[in-house]
């Protein structure tokens, strides 16, 4: 295997591991990821989307099993967000649109993985229905659109708002992104859909990082120093996404 390639399955199950350890599918990543390697947004979007199932699930399970899952926060955010998400897949952006869009949406999980978005624990406050509509069906079409759960938006969110403590919001936030990720890729197989001949290969891999990070995330554990890394790694994408 050429070295390119090697390097590329390592950042890919690194990025599946740190993202699962917060309850995201990793699709942001993923997508910067390829950019870097010059997949077109036609493979790129449904092989991040099936990568971001298929994570997102896992870390789904693990956060279950540690109670930490509310119904009540996610139904309002997914009731809106799985037909917008639908919706957003059958929109077909201008690659350079793409691009740039992308570039802007990786500020978020740049911000998370960081630390900068990290808020103190304080008291929780009551849900606004409404709002979590909004935000939900809001969140559903650029998921759709760009070919994310929307996770990485969700999250930082939730905490801004104090609607829920970093595990409720994990938990939240993983089933989340399998619902927008799996409407995604039906409004996409309706349009006809491409992936790379490499995804059963890169499934598997990003399984390995997934349920290492899923594993770990919910049983507490700190990376700072890899999360900062990642950020960096996904900073240097979104800048040259956003010079494109």
């Amino acid at each position: 295997m050429p070295e390119l390639e090697i390097l590329f399955y390592g950042l890919l199950i690194l990025v599946a591991f740190l993202y699962s350890t917060v309850g995201h599918g990793g699709a942001s990543g993923y997508l910067a990821l390829m950019a870097f390697y010059s997949f077109s947004p036609e493979i790129a979007r449904p092989t991040a989307l099936v990568l971001n199932c298929i994570i997102a699930l896992i870390s789904s399970y693990f956060f279950f099993k540690t109670g930490n899952f509310s119904w009540k926060l996610f139904w309002p955010f997914a009731l809106a967000s799985i037909p917008t998400a639908y919706m957003g897949s059958l929109i077909t952006l201008d690659p350079t649109v793409y691009k740039k869009i992308l570039g802007a949406l990786l500020v978020f999980p740049i911000l998370k993985l960081s630390g900068i978005l990290q808020t103190k624990e304080t008291e929780i406050k009551a849900q606004s229905i409404p709002l979590s509509l909004l935000i939900g069906a809001a969140i559903g079409l650029f998921s759709g659109m760009i070919g994310i759960g929307g996770g990485i938006i969700l999250s930082p969110v939730i905490l801004l708002l104090h609607w829920a403590d970093m595990k409720h919001t994990a938990a939240v936030s993983a089933l989340f992104i399998f619902v927008n990720s799996l409407a995604g890729i039906i409004g996409q197989m309706n349009q006809g859909i491409a992936f790379n001949t490499d995804m059963f290969l890169m499934i598997g891999v990003a399984v390995l990082g997934g349920l290492a990070g899923a594993y770990f995330g919910s049983k507490r554990l700190h990376v700072p120093y890899l999360k900062k890394l990642l950020a960096l790694v996904l900073a240097i994408a979104s800048l040259k996404l956003l010079s494109i």
